[in-house]
């Protein structure tokens, strides 16, 4: 009960969020779709995700099977590609690999959201020491060159596909802890957060209504960036045979066994290369789709 003679307390509309229509969610997905290039960039990485499910039933060939005889075929009718140094379809191989393209990425990149996304909401809530740490922790690993620091954790953790996209992802951390953090941080300054505080909300409460439905779209565009430079990481390492290990394909040891036989076949390294361009290209794109988007979000 309101004590006598006081009026009764009101919740001010401007201390809590509008409530999100359909219309509004649906907003970044129309400005991605309805772009010629970003929509391109969707089937892009729509095709990868399909060949990655059912290449083997697509391949014309199969990609590990040896023809010595047949080294270096030009492209014909037979093979769309030509073939590679040890007689292999390079159609095949190329459309085996976008398994490859299409999880390594996933696993570099979700390691880095696990990691940071709760350190970056962690720092951003807490403060104080927790900020401190946690941010030092963060410059540490953000001074050394990427591909360096991949190095130096895939020589102690040893090669392979695993291993190289755990040290991509523990590169990655530190930009998504500084991504989520400076966006959290944002967020708990606006007027409904500090209400929400002020009447008693929980932090997780906060956190879960409040903070991460307003820093979904910046960690959105930071994952599709990161996408297209984990696959070029993992590109560099198999080319450096630190990353994917024969007889398994990745465009990344294509381009290498294409570059050892660039004399016997110059056009070999056209294939992967395309492949690899278009597939970061279309990350790119999909992510400054969306960044677009929530600029004429914002403005609105």
């Amino acid at each position: 009960m309101e004590p006598a003679g006081q009026p009764a307390a009101r919740v001010d509309p401007a201390a809590t969020p509008p409530p999100r229509s359909p219309r509004r969610r649906n907003r970044v997905l129309r400005a991605v779709v309805g772009r010629p290039a970003s929509a391109a960039s969707v089937g892009v990485v729509a095709l990868l995700v399909v060949l990655a499910i059912i290449g083997p039933l697509v391949a014309p060939h199969d990609p590990d099977a040896q023809n010595l005889a047949n080294r270096f075929a030009d492209p014909s009718w037979t093979h769309l590609f030509g073939t590679d140094d040890f007689g292999r379809d390079v159609l095949s191989r190329i459309i085996t690999a976008s398994r490859i393209t299409i999880i390594a990425p996933l696993i570099s990149v979700g390691i880095a959201v696990a990691i940071g996304l709760p350190l970056g909401l962690l720092a951003a809530i807490r403060g104080g020491w927790v900020d401190a740490v946690t941010g030092r922790l963060a410059d540490t690993v953000l001074a050394l060159p990427a591909l360096v620091g991949a190095l130096a954790i895939v020589a102690v953790l040893g090669p392979g596909l695993v291993n190289t996209m755990i040290a991509v992802g523990i590169i990655f951390t530190p930009t998504m802890f500084r991504i989520v953090r400076g966006a959290a941080l944002a967020v708990t300054e606006e007027t409904f957060v500090q209400s929400a505080t002020a009447i008693g909300s929980s932090q997780r409460r906060i956190l879960a209504v409040h903070v991460l439905p307003n820093i979904a779209a910046p960690v959105m565009v930071q994952v599709t960036i990161l996408m297209g430079v984990a696959l070029l990481v993992e590109a560099s390492l198999s080319f450096l045979g630190l990353g994917v290990q024969p007889p398994d394909a990745s465009w990344g040891s294509m381009l290498k066994a294409a570059y050892a036989s660039q004399f016997d076949a110059p056009y070999a390294v056209i294939p992967p290369g395309v492949a690899m361009v278009l597939t970061v290209l279309s990350f790119n794109t999909i992510g400054d789709a969306i960044r677009d988007a929530v600029g004429i979000r914002r403005r609105m």
